[in-house]
């Protein structure tokens, strides 16, 4: 058959517009404004003031051994926390982290109940599990151990975390003074009086953080503090 004198131009119009839609679905489902983002690793490049966890951007994640089949998974959905960061850098800096001991969440409602309750955390009693640090001993730059003590069901013990500084910034979208960290660390829950199920459930707690720290504008810091 032959082709009709139009057809290339026809099917050209028609890969031009649909790439023409693509185009322009592609642009309607991305941001506005493409970021290019840096971050420090210098620890002097930190503004000192006082940072508090961003309410967004963090985790902590406790996992403990199941029968020495697996390790079982549990997060804490809520959380709140302040940095301090002074000259000297991670050496001289002080974090304090709360955390609400009845946002546990293991993905299993019947599990969360039976660690919310008073066989195991009695959050109905210790609402908050609470980490405030001690001293740090550098390892490597923005790296080291960060002692504290771990508060959990009214008994406080030191616990020691591998922290690493991720990197600083101001923050592309919020134009705030932002640092990020990952922590990671372990303790014995019988320290803390948490002996229930045990051997069934291990008594080596592993804990990994990842945790983004802002500086709130200096008025919203002035107003907080006369608050």
């Amino acid at each position: 058959m032959k082709e009709r004198p139009f057809a290339p131009f026809v099917r050209g119009s028609r890969r031009a517009f649909c790439a023409a839609v693509c185009a322009a679905g592609f642009a309607a489902c991305t941001p506005l404004r493409v970021v290019t983002h840096s971050v420090s690793r210098a620890e002097a490049s930190v503004p000192a003031g006082h940072y508090t966890l961003d309410a967004h951007h963090w985790s902590i994640v406790f996992d403990v051994d199941h029968l020495q089949y697996t390790r079982f998974v549990m997060r804490f959905d809520r959380a709140q926390g302040t940095l301090d960061w002074r000259t000297g850098g991670l050496e001289t800096a002080s974090v304090d982290v709360v955390i609400d001991a009845a946002s546990l969440d293991t993905n299993v409602p019947a599990l969360d109940a039976m660690v919310k309750s008073a066989q195991m955390l009695d959050v109905a009693r210790y609402a908050q599990i609470r980490f405030v640090s001690t001293r740090f001993e550098r390892t490597a730059e923005g790296r080291g151990a960060l002692t504290g003590n771990l508060t959990i069901r009214g008994v406080t013990q030191p616990v020691t975390l591998d922290v690493t500084l991720n990197g600083y910034a101001p923050n592309p979208l919020t134009k705030a003074p932002t640092l990020g960290f990952t922590a990671t660390g372990h303790f014995s829950r019988a320290a803390f009086g948490l002996t229930t199920w045990y051997p069934a459930v291990g008594d080596d707690i592993t804990v990994r953080i990842q945790a983004e720290f802002e500086q709130p504008p200096a008025g919203a810091a002035a107003q907080s503090e006369t608050q």
